[in-house]
């Protein structure tokens, strides 16, 4: 695997900071892509394939995408820098927001037949839940998501703290009432029944796949139905004002 930390240059990302002007624009890298995909795949045959090289609003500093992994090279790919971007005026991480714009999630392609649900009311609102078991900002969660009205709650079981984890997920999941097991552990802490025989857990694997695919690094995590994230628990009122402005977009 290739070793991003050995060309880490924070001294050269300090000096970029100051030059940075609002949000990031990509733009088409022109002549200089393929010099600095020449030079990068000859001097460094294990660096992973690059699969978008673009201009930043740094003169000469390039961004290096692959997949979902940002690196920054100079115009001659003589250097790459492993790090943040940041807009020193604005305060913002210019690299985070563009990661989060290519991570955007689509809420109608979600798997939601891997989601424990539960809902308030019509349940005419929706969003979707990552959560572990065993996090106690999740419990914190889901005791003010009870105060929401109208709402379906896609809770994709996401096993990340290691522990029992994994075996309490698989538990809450081959329940023959997942959501009632779900809620009866998280707002009652009433401990799953361990699932004794065969279970098909296999959605708890491909929620992990999902979340890392979407990096989601943490638990609680929510998505709205217009695709906004927000990592970390929410208060209700925050919750009741994201659904009101995603139902608007979405």
């Amino acid at each position: 695997m290739f070793n991003t930390s050995l060309f880490s240059s924070r001294s050269l990302l300090a000096a970029c900071l100051g030059l940075l002007i609002g949000f990031v624009v990509v733009a088409p890298a022109t002549a200089q892509e393929a010099v600095i995909r020449k030079n990068i795949a000859e001097r460094l045959p294990e660096f992973p394939k690059i699969d978008e090289v673009s201009k930043t609003p740094i003169p000469g500093l390039f961004e290096l995408r692959v997949g979902t992994e940002l690196y920054y090279s100079d115009e001659q790919g003589n250097h790459i820098i492993e790090g943040q971007l940041i807009d020193t005026k604005s305060k913002t991480n210019l690299t985070e927001a563009r990661i989060n714009k290519l991570t955007v999630i689509n809420f109608a392609e979600l798997p939601l037949k891997d989601a424990v649900v539960w809902k308030n009311g019509t349940g005419a609102r929706k969003l979707v839940v990552f959560a572990d078991p065993n996090c106690g900002y999740c419990k914190r969660f889901e005791k003010d998501l009870q105060q929401v009205k109208d709402v379906t709650v896609y809770t994709f079981l996401y096993p990340i703290l290691g522990g029992d984890s994994p075996e309490k997920s698989r538990d809450i999941w081959c329940a023959k009432d997942s959501s009632k097991v779900w809620l009866d552990w998280m707002l009652r802490n009433v401990t799953p029944a361990r699932m004794m025989g065969e279970c098909d857990s296999s959605a708890l694997q491909r929620n992990t796949a999902m979340a890392r695919k979407y990096r989601i690094n943490g638990t609680p995590a929510v998505v709205f139905e217009d695709g906004k994230r927000v990592p970390g628990a929410m208060p209700a009122e925050a919750v009741e004002k994201q659904l009101a402005a995603s139902r608007g977009k979405s």
